[in-house]
């Protein structure tokens, strides 16, 4: 058996894992995955050529490097039954902060509380992918990728057709505080679905727990919706809101084309 390591840099959370993971479900040589999210690296036990697995990641384009190949007499990988269960766990907590910050969004004339629940539909959108296609032909898990994928982006071109009319016309401020509220809220939960993921591998290590949640994308784009709140608070104006969900809403048009090269 062959173990080929890979260091892929855009993959800092668990969402990015999973596409990963469905990518390389197509190669039947593959024999174990072992994922770390805060080195950003990827451990794939295999046999035979690696040519295909580094053709594979190399679609996703998610800024992959494969640094060694060697052989391995490793036959025997831990596969954690909970699995499926923290799948279903991440969906329902990813799905149901959606539609809080979707109602949320809308009622406080936030556009930054509105992409970022799109972000957060992405996420679900992944895991989902995850527990239906197990078990699915490979036809089926396409079908559920393109569908997802394209869904999505509908989804963030009609909140940027939004974003512009904002710009255009005089609107009223967003509720700031509505926005660092509920904000604050997706931030522990996507602090909460991180901390289950890596909890799922066993490895206890509470540094390496605290390093995923803070390098995560999901994290990143809460705080800048909280500061985009505190900003329309001191500049009484509606551009930071604005401004923070375009580059939300570009963010979730990238995720849904890795989620559509799943489908072809």
């Amino acid at each position: 058996m062959q173990k080929s390591s890979f260091i892929i840099s855009k993959m800092d959370c668990p969402s990015e894992e999973n596409l990963i993971r469905m990518k390389l479900a197509e190669i039947e040589d593959i024999q174990h995955l072992d994922f770390d999210i805060p080195e950003r690296k990827l451990t794939v036990f295999h046999l035979g050529a690696h040519s295909r697995i580094d053709e594979a990641i190399a679609s996703l384009k998610l800024g992959e490097s494969r640094i060694s190949t060697e052989a391995t007499d490793q036959e025997v990988f831990d596969e954690n039954t909970r699995q499926r269960k923290l799948l279903w766990s991440v969906l329902i907590i990813n799905f149901s902060f959606f539609v809080i910050e979707m109602a949320t969004g809308w009622l406080s004339q936030s556009m930054g509380l509105v992409a970022d629940s799109l972000d957060m539909l992405a996420d679900a959108f992944v895991y989902g992918i995850s527990i239906f296609a197990v078990g699915g032909t490979l036809i089926r898990k396409k079908q559920i990728a393109r569908l997802a994928g394209y869904f999505q982006i509908l989804l963030a071109v009609i909140g940027f057709g939004e974003v512009i009319r904002r710009f255009i016309n005089m609107e009223a401020l967003p509720n700031f505080s509505t926005m660092m509220i509920v904000s604050t809220l997706a931030l522990l939960a996507n602090g909460i679905c991180l901390y289950l993921l890596q909890q799922s591998k066993s490895k206890g290590e509470a540094h390496m727990q605290a390093s995923m949640i803070f390098t995560s994308n999901d994290v990143i784009i809460n705080l800048g919706v909280i500061l985009a709140g505190a900003l329309v608070h001191v500049l009484q104006s509606n551009k930071p809101d604005l401004i923070i969900g375009s580059i939300v809403f570009v963010l979730v048009i990238q995720g849904a084309i890795r989620i559509l090269k799943l489908g072809r």
